[in-house]
Formats: C-alpha cells, structure tokens, sequence
C-alpha cells in the first residue's frame, strides 16, 4: 500500500486571486489556476515555500497529509476545503515508524510555513458570511464607471484616484474589507490576456452612496502599473470588467461596541474607509471604538486627508504620520503606536478590540516590534498574544 504523502492546497474560500503565489513560484506550472481557483500541481510542486511570505491573506499556508494527491481538476472544482481524510498505512512497524516520520517532517513543514505566512486569518465571529468569487474570469460583470477624482493633491509625489464603480442593477453584493478584481484589456507580452489586479473597495456594504449597491476603490497610478494607469484613466460612463468579490477573513465584526485598532499606508485606509463609513452609517456619530494610525510622506499625498479631517475623534481617533515633512523629522506608523504606548495598551488587554494592518508590506517589521515593545511593557508576550488574537478572529494583516 501507498505510504501517504504531504500535500500543499490553497484554501479557496480565503484566495483573493491576486495571483502573486503564481508569479512568485519559480517552478514552472508548479502553480496554476483556471477560471474559478488557484491551485498547485502535486507532481511538480517542491515545498520550496517561496509562495509562502508572499501571500496577502495566508490562504496559501495550507496543508493535508493524504493517501492519494487532490488532482488539479479536483481543486478547479472546490468552493472550499476538504478536511484532512483518514490516513491508511500499510501495517507492521514499518508503516508506523514511517507514518511517524512523516508526522514529524510535516510537523516542522508547517512550522517554517506559519512562520512565513504569519499564521492563517480567521473572521471576526460576528462578521457577515461574504460572498465569494460571484464572478470569475470565464464570467465577470460590467461595471459602468460613474465617477474618478484625484485624492491627492496636484503635483504631489502620488498620484490616488478615487473611482465609482455602478453594476447597473446586477447583484454584486460586498463587505467591508473584501476586494475586487479589474481586468484590463488586452494581453501581455507573453500574448495572453491580462490577469484581474485586486483592490480593496473602500466603501460599505450599501454603496458608496447609501442604498445604491456602487462601489468604490482607492487606486495608485503607478508608472509601470498596467491596470492601475489604467483605472486611474477611466472617465465617467466607460466600462470595466469585475471579476469577485474575494476575501472571507479581512471582515469588520458586526458588533457595534468592537473596538478596531487600524494601521495602514497609502491605498491600505481604502478599506477602513469603508469600515469608517459602515461603522458611522450604523452608530451616528456616537463613540465608534476606532483608532487609526494612517501613514503617508506628507499631508498631500495621503489619501482622504480632506475627508478624514471631517470625522469626529467620537467616532474615529485618528493619528496621521508623515515621514517626509521637509525640516521635520521622519516619523512612521511604528512610531506613533510608541508615543502612544499606554492608549495601545489599553487596547492590547481588552478582549474586544480588533486588529486590522493594511499596506505596504515594510510596514510589517516595525509594527510587529512597536507591539512586541507595548505588550512587554504590560507583562505580556506579543507573539502569544497575537496568535491568540489571530485564532480568535481579532487580528489580521493584509500586506502587499
């Protein structure tokens, strides 16, 4: 009888088909995807975890020991995730001291994996169920553009745009923190079509404009940016191919006395505007429970600072860093979340409080250190902490 075999998945229900997996893999076809999932081949794959790190949302960190590999065709096929099957040895010593062997190596496998991928995200307990992947591919859904407006200021450093998106009456229903895929025309240099971008909409589940089921994202033109010149270049009434939405784990809780501790740079406040939106849209102008620390280079280059301005600290305390102020030292999101040590603290101790970080993924490093330095100050140890926060659907990280 086969001895069993470890074999790598992709959990199709946390996927946001961003692709980056696929185009990290050095091992040609080793990872594949068709017009539904992403998936890895189990002949050619060899476990050099280079998908790992890359990941946005850790769907990728996923493992099962079988008897007989999961066929491409198989995984093209799930909406979700088998559970681990019952494992068949062939009996006497031998078998046992091998499916031991196996356990240990996989055991260590997983080991190097989390640590890579920081752990797989869980949703909040009383978050909404999300709708995934409604439109793939082989079936996306036009969207009319019904309106683009520059963010940031003219002749800033970034050029954001903030983009409308109408479905035209189509069901496309989304939540805060879920993402969208816009499919550009044409093909690359390999003469294929384009693959969707991903980004995240930045408003909440009831349009844009309340009760108008539109959606809005927060995009940066970048120069080499084949989809994101062009969505930056849309006019009012073009049309766009969407594919999603995608994302079951980057989910606000529904409990309105949550509180939400929110770190991010650039495009990466695209979703806690819409958690903002939502949270305002439910509570009034009560006290919201949010915090935001919302990192740019200087004031004309962060997004929304307009808006955001207009936002009672009832509602959302917000710390805006800039690193790039001429004559003023640089100053970064870590910082902030150092000065204020004790606010931090405070959150880190209660068990309501939620963690979301979104943004450039060097971010990650100084954040993680800030909170390993707050939580110490406190007795406690950050990386228990986190996990614990992490199982319990309360802390989640989405870098790119």
């Amino acid at each position: 009888m086969n001895q069993p075999l470890k074999q790598h998945l992709i959990d199709p229900e946390i996927c946001i088909r961003c692709y980056t997996c696929e185009m990290t893999c050095p091992i040609e076809g080793a990872i594949v995807h068709d017009a539904n999932n992403v998936v890895i081949d189990a002949d050619k794959c060899e476990f050099c975890m280079a998908c790992i790190p890359v990941c946005p949302t850790g769907s990728i960190d996923e493992w099962r020991i079988v008897n007989t590999p999961y066929s491409l065709d198989d995984q093209f096929g799930w909406a979700e995730l088998p559970e681990q099957e019952e494992i068949l040895t062939g009996g006497g010593s031998d078998a046992a001291t091998s499916l031991e062997a196996l356990d240990d190596a996989m055991a260590a496998l997983l080991a190097d994996a989390h640590k890579g991928a920081g752990g797989k995200a869980k949703a909040p307990a009383t978050a909404s169920k999300p709708t995934i992947n409604m439109y793939n591919l082989a079936n996306p859904i036009t969207a009319k553009v019904q309106g683009s407006y520059r963010l940031t200021a003219e002749g800033a450093d970034t050029d954001v745009r903030h983009i409308i998106l109408d479905f035209g009456g189509k069901p496309f229903p989304v939540l805060e923190g879920q993402s969208i895929g816009i499919i550009p025309p044409g093909t690359g240099a390999d003469g294929k079509p384009h693959l969707p971008r991903l980004y995240s909409i930045s408003s909440p589940r009831d349009g844009e404009r309340p009760n108008y089921g539109n959606v809005s994202l927060t995009v940066k033109r970048h120069e080499q940016g084949v989809c994101s010149n062009y969505v930056c270049d849309l006019k009012m009434g073009d049309e766009v191919q969407v594919t999603g939405p995608f994302g079951s784990t980057f989910l606000m809780p529904d409990d309105p006395q949550a509180r939400l501790l929110m770190i991010c740079t650039g495009t990466g406040s695209a979703p806690f505007r819409a958690f903002t939106m939502r949270r305002q849209r439910t509570v009034g102008n009560k006290s919201g429970g949010m915090v935001m620390f919302f990192g740019a280079r200087t004031p004309d280059s962060l997004p929304y600072f307009g808006p955001l301005g207009k936002i009672p600290d009832s509602l959302l305390k917000k710390h805006l860093v800039f690193s790039r102020i001429p004559g003023v030292p640089k100053s970064y999101v870590q910082d902030q979340l150092i000065v204020e040590e004790e606010a931090i603290a405070d959150m880190l101790t209660d068990p309501n409080t939620y963690i979301y970080i979104c943004g450039l993924r060097g971010m990650e490093e100084g954040v993680e250190k800030a909170f390993t330095n707050i939580a110490e100050s406190i007795g406690t140890q950050w990386v228990a902490l986190r996990d614990t926060m992490r199982s319990e659907g309360r802390y989640h990280v989405e870098t790119y």
